[in-house]
């Protein structure tokens, strides 16, 4: 059973639609006994990082998200990857699940070519990271292959988490993993072909 955390943000039809279409038993729950029995956690979010963190909190979740963490394959996307990190600077000093070492940065802050557009938005091609190929997480997916971002913050110091990045201007994180936890900034459920192979093989880990 693959649960999806319900606390009030995300594209959760989206993503549940994606993964029962691989054929696996889907919960969108806010349950701890669910999260407990499940065998992989899907974190989604879209928005902004404290007020996620905030909604994450009121749900009682966050040291069940702690606990599981260690012992179950987690997937955070979008804004579900960035709240894995220790803190955000999104309007604000904002302490995340502190998972994975790092801080979400503005993106605009960064861009070498500042007249790219942020939100960074769109097809975007993954550049998995030297040595990172034979991730499972990797499995059906090569490198080049394209994906969909919306983000307007990324993640920074991060680099022994780092399973891949896109390049905008800046190479930004794409992917990471510590353990078992694992985050894509794009969205696999909207990236096509390519993102429902990504899951299937985080399914399968």
């Amino acid at each position: 059973m693959i649960a999806i955390v319900d606390y009030g943000v995300g594209n959760l039809f989206s993503l549940a639609s994606s993964v029962r279409s691989l054929g696996a038993e889907v919960r969108v729950t806010r349950s701890a006994e669910d999260l407990r029995a499940a065998d992989h956690i899907l974190l989604p979010g879209v928005g902004a990082f404290a007020d996620a963190m905030d909604k994450l909190r009121a749900t009682g979740l966050v040291p069940v998200l702690r606990e599981q963490a260690a012992v179950t394959p987690l997937l955070g996307i979008c804004l579900g990857m960035q709240l894995l990190f220790d803190r955000s600077s999104e309007y604000g000093d904002h302490a995340g699940l502190g998972l994975i070492p790092g801080r979400v940065c503005p993106l605009a802050d960064d861009l070498a070519d500042p007249a790219l557009k942020v939100p960074h938005i769109g097809w975007n091609a993954l550049h998995i990271a030297p040595g990172r190929a034979d991730d499972p997480l990797f499995r059906y997916v090569k490198d080049g292959e394209y994906v969909y971002y919306v983000h307007s913050y990324y993640a920074k110091h991060c680099a022994e988490s780092t399973l891949a990045t896109s390049d905008y201007s800046i190479p930004v994180t794409g992917a990471v993993r510590r353990g078992l936890v694992y985050g894509t900034q794009f969205h696999p459920e909207k990236s096509g072909d390519t993102g429902l192979r990504l899951l299937r093989a985080f399914a399968e880990l």
